[in-house]
């Protein structure tokens, strides 16, 4: 049994062809013990000559790496070449067989590579949700608890899996699931301190209390494109003492936009040489290039030429550090753009919560977008970037409504060189306890936004020719890519395109003519001849048909060009002219349509139906409020609103989108005030109790709300509220700004949802020097038309009674002073009440009073 076993182990191996990449992660002595290994279980090596020379790609199956920076790693993926960390070797070697390399990649995208994760007291919906997230990010799960779990998460130390890891002494973290949350909403791996058990900050701490700074050393010369001095290890006597071969055997050219001094250049040519490379002066022979921008036509040809670009910055890193580092790994070690972003020229743009390095960072990878960066922030700032949402500068921009985001906006902005939306969730998310800044700089240059935005012929002109010729040229392109390559091209077609005998074939676009070359025939060597001449009777008609096949291609041609321009990129396959997509250009503007959220509440279901089950579109669009049945009771929740949807019955969650109402009574909930703003039909919950216990869907006409007694209570009929709202749909508080103070009862978020619902603007007030009130009363909608009534306008302060509040007041009514218009401090009551009845109701106990300070109602 012991001869079979080392047999299979001595073959464990036998497929893998290696090489092993040296770095600071991975010492000699490591690299060493792991050759070792792999070659007594039957691997064989590929020795890489020197420590940065080139890794043979065509000879090897696997790179083991530490991390993925070094030269070849893009070209490695290219190729599917599996590059793998040390761990995969002694992790295949106990398993027996071979592991799967995912989960032990270096890329930083799978930011979960390494961890082994087991599951204790969670929910099985919960546990399967984390289990995909952390399998899908380069993780592992295990279901019992062993020596290479890493993680367990659970809700409570009170599990035996975690009573294990304290009994055994096992070198393992226990989380709360919040973590894996947090980390899959972010994308990156975020501390797991805040939420490990049994004292996580996430349930101990409250959310304002002060969150720990972060320093990162690492940033440290990474934060400036444009290094004001060498680093100090390069300043000391060590240059000449310690042993740098980070170049060893490149050929580095330094461009003339580095605007540097001769004395300057002669330093750096003298590190160059000291540290293994040659200095060059053309860019065909060099291996590196040191250059400041984008626009020149080195950057662009070392660039096509797949060679290593960046800026000074990343040259001293490698010098100091005598450490590989690819350019693209930070993203101010690649050379910039003289223009910046497209759009980002309109951006003032101010930092809070970071320090040190992390701050200079992100100020001058604002400057490099195209963006200005303010280091004070005023009204007139559309960007705050921070790292959790507690300071002074947070409060100020709820106040003034300007974009609070964390700096991935700003990150994947210039690395996908692309404005990014801010309704992505993952830019405006802080998790509780994190500070951010722990894991700014992590985000890397897109190699493809690079090629798209930089390197295609459409950005750079290559050549001088008229509009025409750059047309053919455009055209052959195309054409070799859909035939492969032709050979040598003849002469250009002539503009006639009949056969000698006067057959008419179909006309030929104007656009078109003179501008298609003919494909030569391949060259393909035949029984051992090399000049294989076509027969002369067929090549003019094989000409001709070639030309007329690009003709009647020229249509798609010109599609495919205009496909390209479109958000999105090309559609392989093609888009139907009546799609939805065929929008104008005018109109492309990014917004969200109805029925998104039906979309996405009825992504779980549909995905698992086939195309011939298909659900059709629901009959309604049901919101319930008030329905005391499925409280508590998810199951069943679930359950119902699956029978629902199959009637034809969606239930949402979106009140400004529901054809619907169902309550028990007219209640002031969030949801019921909102959705009366658009008209919908209001019914009572019996009717959904009647669909569910009959299986059918019944008339929603007969479930009419009929609560007088409410109507009594709160002075207003519903139906003719309902038919005042289809009158002026989501418009009651169209163009007014209603101010609204932080603490007021019922919670800020509230009662913003209800104003605009109603088509209002609501603003966070906090009586702060500089906001003034005048500036905002007319704001974006000085254009909405205002009826003349003769009565005074006025501006409302939604506030509470507290003393914190009521020390706001005389602050508002100042800052209302020069408006023509007056002040009005009012209780909740004035919006709810005006929003159930859908018209602008006034009553004096609306108003608030200095005499009625006290505990709030």
């Amino acid at each position: 049994m012991d001869g079979e076993e080392a047999a299979a182990q001595s073959v464990l191996f036998s497929q893998v062809h290696f090489a092993i990449v040296q770095s600071q992660s991975l010492a000699s002595s490591d690299a060493e013990a792991l050759t070792r290994l792999l070659l007594d279980n039957g691997a064989k090596e590929h020795t890489v000559a020197g420590p940065n020379g080139r890794i043979a790609l065509t000879e090897i199956t696997h790179i083991i790496s530490a991390t993925s920076d070094f030269v070849e790693y893009d070209d490695a993926t290219d190729a599917l070449k599996s590059v793998v960390r040390p761990e995969w070797v002694s992790a295949s070697v106990a398993k027996g067989r071979l592991a799967n390399p995912r989960s032990y990649s270096p890329d930083p995208r799978l930011f979960f590579s390494g961890l082994v994760l087991c599951c204790a007291d969670i929910p099985e919906g919960d546990k399967d949700a984390i289990m995909g997230g952390v399998l899908a990010t380069g993780g592992l799960y295990s279901s019992s608890v062993t020596k290479m779990v890493t993680h367990i998460v659970a809700l409570s130390m009170d599990h035996e899996k975690c009573q294990t890891v304290v009994k055994k002494g096992l070198k393992c973290k226990v989380v709360l699931p919040h973590w894996f949350d947090d980390c899959l909403r972010i994308g990156k791996r975020l501390d797991e301190n805040p939420y490990t058990l049994p004292n996580p900050d996430v349930t101990r701490l409250k959310p304002g209390d002060p969150i720990q700074e972060t320093r990162r050393i690492d940033m440290q010369g990474a934060s400036s494109t444009q290094p004001s001095e060498l680093p100090k290890v390069l300043d000391s006597n060590e240059v000449a003492t310690r042993r740098v071969d980070v170049l060893n055997g490149k050929k580095v050219m330094l461009a003339n936009d580095l605007n540097i001094g001769s004395h300057l250049r002669g330093t750096i040519e003298e590190l160059i040489n000291s540290s293994g490379g040659t200095v060059t002066s053309t860019v065909s022979r060099a291996d590196m290039l040191i250059c400041h921008y984008r626009e020149s036509s080195d950057y662009r040809t070392a660039s096509r030429a797949r060679k290593e670009v960046g800026n000074l910055a990343w040259f001293y890193y490698l010098i100091t550090y005598n450490s590989w580092i690819s350019p693209m790994k930070r993203l101010l070690y690649y050379p910039v753009s003289r223009n910046g972003i497209p759009g980002f020229d309109t951006f003032r743009i101010s930092v809070s919560n970071y320090n040190g390095e992390a701050r200079v960072y992100l100020e001058n990878l604002a400057i490099a977008a195209g963006g200005a960066f303010t280091k004070t922030m005023k009204e007139d700032n559309t960007h705050l970037i921070t790292a959790h949402q507690y300071s002074e500068k947070c409060e100020a921009a709820r106040e003034w409504n300007i974009n609070m985001v964390n700096h991935l906006w700003l990150e994947e902005s210039y690395a996908k060189w692309q404005i990014q939306t801010l309704s992505n969730p993952r830019y405006t998310y802080f998790p509780p306890r994190t500070n951010l800044s722990e894991i700014v700089g992590r985000t890397q240059i897109d190699r493809h936004a690079v090629e798209k935005y930089f390197l295609t012929p459409s950005t750079v002109e290559e050549s001088e020719g008229s509009g025409a010729q750059r047309l053919n040229a455009k055209v052959l392109r195309l054409h070799d890519q859909d035939s492969g390559p032709l050979g040598s091209t003849q002469d250009l077609v002539p503009d006639r395109t009949r056969p000698s005998d006067g057959t008419p074939t179909a006309p030929r676009s104007r656009q078109m003519s003179g501008l298609v070359r003919t494909p030569a025939t391949t060259r393909i060597v035949i029984d051992g001849k090399e000049n294989n001449t076509p027969s002369s009777a067929s090549s003019r008609g094989a000409k001709d048909r070639a030309a007329a096949k690009l003709h009647d291609q020229a249509a798609d041609i010109a599609l495919y060009e205009k496909e390209k321009k479109r958000i999105g990129g090309v559609i392989f396959g093609g888009r139907r002219k009546t799609s939805e997509d065929a929008v104008s250009n005018g109109s492309r503007k990014r917004s969200n349509s109805k029925d998104e959220g039906v979309a996405q509440e009825e992504h779980g279901r549909d995905k698992k139906r086939t195309k011939t089950n298909k659900l059709p579109p629901p009959a309604m669009r049901l919101l319930l409020t008030g329905y005391k049945i499925w409280e508590k009771n998810g199951k069943r929740e679930a359950e119902d609103k699956s029978r629902l949807r199959d009637l034809g019955i969606l239930v949402t969650q979106d009140p400004t989108h529901c054809t619907h109402l169902a309550s028990p009574s007219i209640v002031r909930t969030k949801k019921f005030v909102c959705a009366l703003a658009r008209a919908p039909m209001v019914i009572s919950t019996e009717f959904v109790d009647d669909c569910l216990a009959k299986d059918e869907l019944r008339e929603p006409e007969d479930y009419i709300l009929d609560d007088l007694a409410g109507e009594q209570r709160m002075g207003f009929k519903l139906s003719e509220a309902v038919k005042r709202a289809k009158d002026h749909p989501g418009q009651l508080l169209r163009g007014m700004p209603i101010y609204c103070t932080e603490s007021v009862k019922g919670g800020f978020d509230v009662y913003k949802s209800i104003i605009e619902a109603n088509g209002g603007k609501c603003v966070l007030y906090k009586g702060r020097a500089g906001s003034n009130a005048a500036s905002r009363a007319g704001g974006e909608d000085d254009d909405v038309d205002v009826m003349d009534t003769g009565e005074p306008e006025y501006l409302y302060l939604i506030s509470g009674n507290t003393p914190t509040e009521k020390a706001l007041w005389p602050k508002f009514r100042q800052s209302v002073q020069g408006t023509g218009k007056l002040p009005r401090i009012v209780y909740t009551d004035w919006l709810l009440n005006s929003a159930l009845r859908q018209e602008l109701h006034w009553e004096e106990s609306y108003e608030l009073k200095e005499d009625a300070v006290g505990n709030d109602e």
